[in-house]
């Protein structure tokens, strides 16, 4: 889907002022710029300067904002302001839809982008064979997500395997945050009730224990964000990652959110979750509740996991960062 004509107009203006002010101001392509200059009109070398700046050095929008050289409108000033909060990296374009091409992020914790195209759509961008690898920059633009014009291709073909992996990624990143049409992602996570919604069944059998795995992790990942910390996050992944490479791996059978609640539970259960002392506190039953799963199958699930590994209270392996000085086993020594 493209932006409206309008909107594709006020874009380019905005996006070449801007950038023409970058270029005089870091005299990107020669010392002799005085004036901000027609960045369309620079050669791709220099274009391609200006951008890294402006990926680097937040403080060349607040310098523009401060400064208007364009005499720019308020709501103008604001949409150049608000692209302090762009997200720049390799992204999978990974399917598109009616309302938006979805950009699928590549870093450990995937985000589904709902991306609008400008003048081109991106089917003849990129091609109509999905999934495509770029580099990019994804900036908002009034209540929507755009890029900046800009696209680097990377000359990849991707198997069957990666194209599972990849769409177990995407479904994973659906389940944690939706589909993400608005930037910045706003601070409160996806309700915890939706995990309720998501599959029970197990992935069919040709996706293998890494796309458990990835399941697993989306799972875990929207909890924890939602109702404890970042390290109970980390930890819950280690312990996936750990489940996963044991031969026979125990995820290959079971359901997945059967797994998250049993991993989340473990975790709690070594650091102490319920005592109302600590912080983050929360009850055993709410994790269960919250993937729908029976309370006695969540506690059988957690004390599988923890015979299978010999995880114990306070077990330093598996002790939260932060309570690594009161947690005395990480600082026994076994001496013989």
């Amino acid at each position: 889907m493209l932006l409206s004509l309008d909107d594709a107009e006020l874009f380019f203006k905005l996006h070449n002022t801007l950038f023409g002010f970058i270029s005089q101001r870091l005299h990107v392509g020669s010392e002799e710029i005085t004036a901000p200059p027609d960045f369309a009109s620079l050669p791709q070398q220099s274009q391609l300067e200006a951008r890294q700046a402006f990926c680097e050095r937040v403080d060349l929008i607040d310098s523009f904002v401060a400064e208007n050289p364009g005499h720019m409108t308020e709501d103008e000033l604001a949409i150049v302001s608000s692209w302090r909060h762009k997200v720049v990296g390799k992204f999978y374009i990974l399917r598109d839809l009616k309302k938006y091409t979805v950009f699928l992020s590549s870093g450990d914790l995937p985000v589904a982008y709902g991306v609008l195209a400008l003048r081109q759509p991106f089917e003849e961008l990129v091609g109509p064979h999905l999934p495509m690898m770029v580099d990019a920059i994804l900036l908002p633009f009034k209540d929507k997500i755009v890029y900046d014009g800009m696209l680097k291709f990377f000359n990849i073909s991707f198997g069957p395997g990666i194209r599972r992996r990849l769409n177990v990624s995407y479904q994973a990143a659906k389940d944690r945050l939706g589909v993400v049409t608005s930037l910045p992602i706003g601070d409160s996570p996806a309700p915890t009730s939706r995990l309720v919604k998501i599959v029970k069944k197990k992935p069919a059998a040709t996706g293998g224990v890494d796309d458990v795995m990835n399941l697993i992790n989306g799972l875990t990942d929207q909890f924890c964000r939602s109702n404890l910390n970042d390290e109970y996050a980390a930890l819950c992944r280690k312990l996936t990652a750990k489940l996963a490479r044991k031969r026979p791996s125990p995820l290959a059978s079971g359901k997945p959110n059967t797994w998250a609640c049993g991993i989340i539970r473990t975790i709690g259960w070594v650091n102490f979750l319920e005592d109302k002392s600590q912080k983050p506190y929360l009850k055993m039953t709410a994790i269960d509740k919250a993937f729908g799963v029976a309370s006695s199958t969540g506690q059988g699930k957690s004390k599988t996991i923890r015979t299978m590994l010999k995880i114990r209270y306070s077990d330093p392996e598996w002790n939260l960062p932060g309570r690594a000085n009161v947690n005395p086993l990480a600082w026994m020594l076994n001496l013989k």
